[in-house]
């Protein structure tokens, strides 16, 4: 089993009522993006979503896309990303 940590970013945003929300994405991941009522709950989507767009790479064959250019990277063992 290996980790990948994938680099993110989450940006201030508004919904079109002008309550604060928050957009976040992965730029390693073309399309996957996510979104939330706080800057908590949009890393928490947006994690989600990385996972699934992960599994689904992995079932289609397809390497995920690891380097420093690219903000993912891989450990040969499991681990635990904290993020403080």
């Amino acid at each position: 089993m290996r980790s990948y940590a994938f680099n993110i970013v989450v940006e201030e945003d508004r919904f079109e009522d002008g309550r604060p929300a928050y957009h976040s994405y992965c730029p390693a991941l073309e399309g996957c993006h996510s979104w939330g009522h706080t800057y908590d709950e949009a890393v928490v989507n947006v994690r989600e979503a990385i996972e699934l767009y992960v599994e689904d790479m992995i079932q289609a064959g397809q390497s995920l896309p690891v380097g420093p250019d690219t903000g993912v990277v891989e450990l040969a063992a499991p681990s635990i990303v904290v993020n403080v």
